[in-house]
């Protein structure tokens, strides 16, 4: 019965991030740079309010698209800190930004349906189109310092375009669109009917650049879909919790795939989210900044070129002068120096790698130390 399987299954992928991983994790010694994950455990006061609503009893069904108490505190806190202004009623409180972005890809295409991508790109945008039955468009920024400029998108457009998904600060670059790249994006899609998905999951991390989120072009609001996640601000990657926002026309009709996939998220995790929301933690963004300028300044003396971060937590150097693909380069740093790190062709950008400084300092300046081994050694080679 394989072959009668959705065909789409055939042609996806296994994340190469998690491949990676996984491979690390049976190498002895070995030090991880590759999940987006932080080290933090999550804060205490977060683990207090699931232990309270669990002794309190909330252990059964409620509303599919969360609670009304948490819809309105994160319509509340997108206001406050952001100025994006939704309704409580225009909130799905989704299982983390992953089935966010599935039910937000899964409603709005129709088989043959286009998205654009801008690439280097996070690997779950083109396995999401792809069992959505649509098609992933790439859209290269490497020439252009990652930014997105308007003739390159405009060359990607055609009558099947449905969406385009803007990740800013991007994964794996790190880079912040600037406004020059968001009004390119506003130019193409105005007078057209495109969708726009900003997942903004990084934007709690951001260092110096001025940040703007596409989702604060308001006229264009019944076309935005806007992705957020309580793993990487709060530390709560484990707890699969994160939020869709959307026009109410647009949000009811989203709200039917979230109700059959998921039912909803966990009782016990929406009161532990709302105590999130009112959280400080900004020590968390100021630790990234801090092990941000010790990774850029070991890669500098490594002679590794990249384009700095503006947020997130990895940067994405260039490995072009050692002439190896990036799962080459990947594959032997981590057979012969035990360091894993992910390749660029897992993201669309073959001849860079992404690192992640999400893990602690300790690994990370182990992991470098090798990684400027490793680098030694394949320059005094003369098969590199």
């Amino acid at each position: 019965m394989r072959e009668r399987l959705n065909p789409a299954l055939f042609t996806a992928r296994r994340s190469a991030i998690r491949e990676f991983s996984n491979l690390a994790a049976r190498t002895p010694d070995c030090v991880r740079l590759t999940l987006g994950e932080p080290d933090f455990v999550t804060p205490a006061p977060i683990r207090a309010a699931v232990t309270a609503a669990l002794d309190a009893g909330q252990t059964h069904y409620i509303q599919n698209n969360g609670v009304p108490a948490l819809r309105e505190r994160i319509a509340s806190f997108c206001f406050e800190r952001w100025g994006i202004d939704y309704a409580p009623d225009d909130v799905i409180v989704t299982a983390g930004a992953t089935e966010a972005l599935f039910v937000a890809l899964l409603g709005v295409l129709a088989p043959g349906d286009e998205v654009i991508l801008p690439q280097p790109a996070f690997v779950l945008y083109r396995e999401l189109v792809n069992l959505a039955n649509g098609a992933a468009v790439p859209l290269d920024t490497t020439a252009d310092r990652f930014q997105l400029r308007p003739e390159a998108l405009e060359a990607c457009i055609t009558p099947r375009t449905k969406a385009i998904v803007l990740n800013s600060p991007n994964n794996p670059t790190g880079v912040v669109y600037d406004r020059a790249s968001l009004d390119a994006v506003y130019r193409a899609v105005r007078e057209r009917d495109i969708f726009v998905i900003c997942d903004d999951v990084y934007r709690g991390f951001c260092y110096g650049a001025e940040y703007h989120s596409f989702a604060e072009y308001r006229d264009l609001r019944e076309k935005l879909l806007v992705v957020q996640s309580f793993s990487k601000m709060w530390a709560m990657t484990g707890w699969r919790m994160g939020w869709l926002m959307a026009e109410r026309s647009v949000r009811e009709r989203l709200d039917l795939i979230h109700q059959y996939a998921v039912t909803s998220t966990p009782a016990p995790f929406q009161a532990a989210a709302i105590t999130a929301l009112d959280l400080d933690v900004s020590d968390m963004a100021g630790e990234y900044a801090r092990r941000r300028a010790y990774v850029l300044e070991r890669l500098a003396g490594m002679g590794l070129s990249l384009v700095p971060p503006d947020g997130a937590f990895y940067v994405f150097p260039s490995i072009e002068r050692f002439g190896l693909p990036s799962t080459d380069f990947c594959t032997r740093l981590l057979t012969e120096a035990h360091v894993a790190v992910t390749p660029g062709a897992a993201f669309g950008a073959d001849g860079h790698v992404r690192i992640s400084y999400a893990c602690g300092p300790d690994d990370l300046r182990t992991g470098l130390d090798r990684l400027g081994s490793f680098l030694h050694t394949l320059e005094g080679r003369t098969d590199a």
